[in-house]
């Protein structure tokens, strides 16, 4: 890339593309060991069903604080050697990969949920500069394929990582007995693993890619001058484009269907269909919980191979029909989950999972990232975060009472009911979402 930014936008190569992405690989690796475990973690810690949902909180609470402020930040920074997006994510990774380290060590529920807390919290200072970066670095013809190889890295991290867990006692011999803390040792290596995967492939991106330098010489102190940050944020919250605002709506019905599946997809099966307890048969339902964990990693393995056919669909479809299709796919895969009675069906049914998570994973920002102000690129991300958290705080808040209440503790159900949202997500695309044309 060039070291002067002239206005327009140079064409990258693969091998550029993959630089830039990479980082992601590190940060869904260990999104994903705590989305596959946290749950059991807190059961295994003695936290009743009822009670997930809640313990959840930190996730949406950080990203609804977090990646605005970051957003903001970033977009007013410029280091000589690290650039605008790049020193958010070094910071972000040194502080997650030691949060990450720490999990699995939590011998009590209050010590795994401030944990939770800090981990989110560093996880989204990576994070958010990476949607931005894509933006920041590819003129809008490329974006489609720059989003859609950030899936497939989440694609391949998830892959392993959810496999992980099984991997480490059938292949390497690690024990699933609970360790000093109430932690299986399996899942706990899994953590120490992750951290140190999260770490090397950030670093990868930092110090392989590059970044646009400011063109306007005085950009430091006109940036100086402007209104205060908070004022911003909610200045751009007000001015928001009608395209960020329609999809908003679908972001807000598709999270909540993905965060009932990571409430209560591992533990529904290894409750429901395993017939296992973390109290009483503890052995059983770690079972099913790497079962569980082995059918998600089935799901990112589709992701990452669907994520490379997305550029082809979008060219035969379109991106708002492409995703409003993936959605649909991924809505009767989550509601499937309730029927199975054989474990072996689980893999077609989160396959279909991983074709909408591909496809969430990448078109939302493909269609948003055409219609932001380039220089307000990353407080609009971190804005468009808040449609994504919003209703995983509403659900954190709500759904144990729903679960004590009126569906008797069944995680499966929870599940169905958050394939329905995703069915009501793909229709919502398909009506409000319009496209731009090129």
């Amino acid at each position: 890339m060039s070291t002067a930014y002239t206005g327009r936008k140079a064409k990258l190569n693969f091998w550029q593309i993959w630089n830039m992405c990479f980082g992601f690989f590190g940060i869904q690796f260990g999104w994903s060991l705590q989305m596959g475990n946290m749950s059991a973690i807190y059961e295994f810690l003695g936290a009743s069903p009822e009670e997930i949902p809640g313990l959840w909180l930190a996730a949406p609470m950080t990203g609804l604080l977090v990646q605005p402020i970051v957003g903001y930040l970033s977009d007013r920074t410029w280091h000589p050697t690290l650039g605008r997006r790049r020193p958010f994510f070094l910071i972000g990774a040194i502080l997650s990969s030691v949060a990450l380290f720490y999990m699995p060590n939590a011998s009590a529920i209050w010590m795994a949920a401030g944990t939770l807390w800090i981990l989110d919290s560093c996880i989204n200072i990576t994070m958010e500069p990476f949607r931005a970066f894509v933006a920041d670095n590819l003129d809008e013809s490329q974006q489609s394929y720059g989003y859609a190889m950030q899936s497939m890295f989440i694609g391949a991290a998830s892959f392993i990582a959810g496999f992980l867990p099984g991997l480490l006692v059938n292949w390497f011999g690690v024990s699933r007995e609970i360790g000093a803390g109430g932690i299986p040792q399996n899942i706990m290596w899994s953590f120490y693993i992750g951290s140190a995967v999260f770490l090397f492939a950030v670093l990868y991106t930092v110090f392989k890619s590059r970044e646009y330098p400011p063109s306007d010489p005085d950009w430091k102190n006109k940036r100086q001058s402007t209104i205060p940050g908070w004022k911003e944020v909610l200045l751009a919250i007000t001015q928001m484009p009608d395209a960020m605002k329609r999809l908003a709506l679908v972001q807000f019905l598709t999270w909540p269907g993905l965060f009932l599946m990571w409430f209560y997809y591992s533990t529904g099966v290894a409750s429901t269909i395993f017939g296992g307890d973390p109290i009483t048969n503890s052995d059983r339902y770690t079972q099913g919980l790497e079962f569980a964990n082995a059918t998600s990693a089935i799901l990112n393995l589709v992701t990452f191979a669907f994520s490379f056919t997305i550029p082809f669909w979008v060219t035969k479809l379109g991106k708002k029909w492409t995703h409003s299709l993936c959605l649909l796919l991924g809505g009767l895969g989550l509601v499937s989950v309730h029927f199975i009675q054989s474990p072996i069906w689980l893999y077609v049914s989160m396959g279909l999972v991983g074709i909408a998570w591909a496809s969430i994973l990448s078109m939302p920002y493909s269609l948003l990232a055409g219609v932001l102000p380039q220089e307000k690129m990353g407080i609009y991300m971190g804005i468009f975060n808040f449609f994504i958290v919003l209703p995983e705080i509403i659900a954190a808040l709500t759904f144990g009472y729903i679960m004590e209440n009126f569906l008797a503790n069944d995680r499966l159900m929870a599940v169905l009911i958050g394939g329905v949202l995703l069915l009501l997500a793909s229709l919502t695309c398909l009506i409000f979402v319009r496209e731009r044309k090129p």
